[in-house]
């Protein structure tokens, strides 16, 4: 008698941010699901910082939410702080962030799991896979068991093969406490597929009772803070804790500098690549010696406990040289430590070697998600997952996969980019990225993506209904203002006091909305526009929606305009056994980066490093066009 069902639809392993959204997503949709990972105490940890969201990283998060996901439900559960990031900018990057409480986020992610139907655990360690013909079909775990499935995920984290670094120690590992995975890497490796190494890093955690806040700037969250889910369910903070800014010092400096010959990113024990991004403190100095300080961002790690999260100070030297250095820091100078911050190694695949469902192209029913395809952050991590599990779901049901563009999301950006371009160091996601982020606005996640979801099964009908109700709400206040005019007599006294142009006749709203300097609590200052408001009960959401909608109408349709040029490329398909040799005006590297990714469409050729716009035009004539 068998410990499992015979056949699983989808198995995941690994329970870690993309682990736990693929299978949520799998299992919602009505997969039989079993998630399998090491620890299950440790469901969803925050690894590094206890923070959800940030720049273009809160906009996945809110996608996330629009797909059905669960990462912004549990952020707002769990969230002790937020804040929307540049705010002085425009809406095209205001990016919201969470502090969380890291044992209420992982608890709170196990909760929505256990009541997920279709959904099994098993607490063990994968060692291996089961490929027959070419196709993936169970695991094989450290217990010798063989569990049969017709799809895989693997979201393995930091733990494959995982090498902790603390100065001149080091140790297996994918987390502190927690042992490393291995046989994964070499059964890959033996199925034909090209690995690599990566570099990430975490700061000390220290005692909070033994901090002066008092040397300190406070970083309070926001006056009216936000959410991350669209649902009504969820809840908005009524308090918030602080977090704190200081500043490392000349001093600082030169003690970290004690420590380099005992550095393993410097003495040559750590080879890969580490995060550019969010390089270590010894990384910082050593490249950029002409700064005389570094930020030093100082969270707290939940509401119940006095542990702290030393923001801007991850690094992998000696204990010793950690705790003198940290001690030069303003507020720090009687810091007690929880524990020293470390380095790790860990195995990853190139992510070229996948198609744009994350399925791999070596073994069908096998799909990769989260820094196993050379990602960091939570939220890279998570959107991955998602994705993974509505494919590996979709390709059971021999269905088309489920594929988001550059101009529809941030997770479509981001999948094109990892198997179109590759990456060789931790890759994270910026607004920078994105060409259309406009259109990507984390304020219309909900309007872009959820009618998509329930399409294919993910997005209840409940939050469609929300969003359709949104959309309706925010169309009709559009044409409201838009046909209402207004008369010198009621709308200069405003005008004069925002030092902009008065009128001499009658004038549309909707206009004079437009204007840079005027803003919604301006125009609910006018007794008809407030009267609307109160009489349809909108909401804040939906105010924000129409003042975004009006005033960057024009920039809006630009980048629609912009959007459905490229999807003139995307339509033009290159067949799968596309021959390159034939085409001898191609460069020969253009061939050679072609010939490895297989691209699907012209538009995503175009976007591969080392292919031209010549390339292009040859393949163009080439295909007849």
């Amino acid at each position: 008698m068998s410990m499992f069902k015979d056949t699983y639809d989808v198995i995941v392993v690994g329970a870690g941010h993309a682990g736990s959204e693929a299978a949520a997503a799998a299992a919602n949709m009505g997969s039989s699901t079993l998630l399998i990972t090491m620890n299950l105490q440790n469901i969803a940890q925050m690894s590094c910082n206890p923070a959800m969201g940030g720049i273009a990283k809160g906009q996945i998060v809110k996608e996330i939410d629009a797909l059905g996901g669960y990462s912004g439900i549990v952020t707002d559960h769990s969230a002790i702080q937020f804040k929307m990031l540049n705010r002085s900018k425009g809406p095209a990057v205001w990016s919201p962030r969470a502090q969380s409480d890291r044992m209420i986020f992982s608890a709170k992610w196990r909760e929505l799991l256990e009541s997920t139907p279709n959904l099994d655990f098993y607490q063990d360690s994968v060692v291996g896979l089961v490929v027959k013909n070419n196709s993936v079909c169970g695991v094989v775990t450290q217990l010798g068991l063989t569990i049969r499935s017709k799809t895989v995920v693997l979201t393995n984290g930091t733990f494959l093969n995982g090498l902790i670094h603390v100065g001149e120690k080091n140790f297996g590992g994918g987390r502190v406490g927690e042992k490393a995975s291995l046989g994964i890497t070499e059964t890959l490796s033996s199925l034909g597929f090209k690995s690599g190494r990566m570099k990430t890093g975490t700061p000390p955690r220290v005692d909070g009772r033994s901090l002066n806040y008092n040397k300190m700037e406070e970083q309070p969250g926001d006056e009216n803070p936000g959410k991350f889910s669209f649902l009504p369910s969820t809840p908005t903070l009524t308090k918030q804790r602080s977090c704190y800014i200081t500043y490392t010092n000349s001093s600082t400096h030169e003690l970290l500098k004690e420590g380099f010959d005992r550095s393993p990113m410097f003495n040559g024990r750590i080879k890969s690549v580490g995060p550019r991004y969010c390089p270590s403190v010894e990384d910082k100095i050593n490249r950029f010696p002409e700064k005389e300080r570094h930020q030093i961002f100082v969270e707290p790690e939940g509401w119940n406990t006095v542990e702290v999260y030393v923001n801007g100070f991850s690094t992998s030297l000696p204990e010793d040289i950690q705790y003198k250095a940290l001690c030069s820091v303003p507020g720090f100078e009687d810091v007690k430590f929880f524990r020293p911050g470390y380095a790790i190694e860990y195995d990853y695949f190139p992510p070229t070697q996948l198609n744009y469902s994350l399925e791999t192209k070596l073994v069908q029913n096998l799909f990769f998600a989260g820094q196993i395809n050379g990602t960091t952050g939570y939220e890279e991590a998570a959107s991955q997952g998602l994705m993974a599990g509505i494919n590996a779901h979709l390709k059971i049901c021999s269905k088309d996969p489920f594929i988001l563009k550059r101009d529809q999301a941030y997770i479509g950006v981001l999948i094109d980019d990892l198997i179109t371009k590759g990456t060789e160091e931790p890759y994270r996601m910026f607004t920078s990225r994105a060409e259309f982020r406009m259109l990507l606005r984390q304020d219309n996640a909900d309007l872009r993506l959820t009618e998509l979801s329930n399409n294919i099964g993910l997005a209840s009908n409940d939050r469609l209904a929300l969003v359709n109700r949104k959309n309706k709400q925010t169309k009709a206040f559009i044409d409201f203002i838009s046909k209402l005019s207004v008369s010198p007599n009621e709308i200069n006294p405003l005008l004069t006091a925002k030092d902009s142009a008065p009128i001499a006749q009658s004038m549309k709203l909707k206009k004079i909305y437009s204007r840079p300097n005027i803003t919604s609590d301006d125009v609910l200052s006018l007794d008809k526009p407030r009267l609307y408001v109160e009489q349809n009960n909108l909401s804040n959401d939906i105010i924000e929606q129409v003042e975004i909608q009006v005033k960057y109408s024009g920039y809006i349709k630009k980048e629609k305009s912009n959007a459905e040029k490229l999807q003139n490329l995307e339509n033009i398909s290159i067949p799968a056994k596309f021959n390159y040799s034939k085409l001898k005006s191609l460069s020969s590297e253009a061939r050679s980066k072609l010939e490895e990714v297989r691209p699907k469409t012209l538009s995503q050729a175009s976007r591969i490093s080392g292919v031209s716009p010549s390339d292009i035009s040859s393949m163009l004539v080439y295909m007849g066009r």
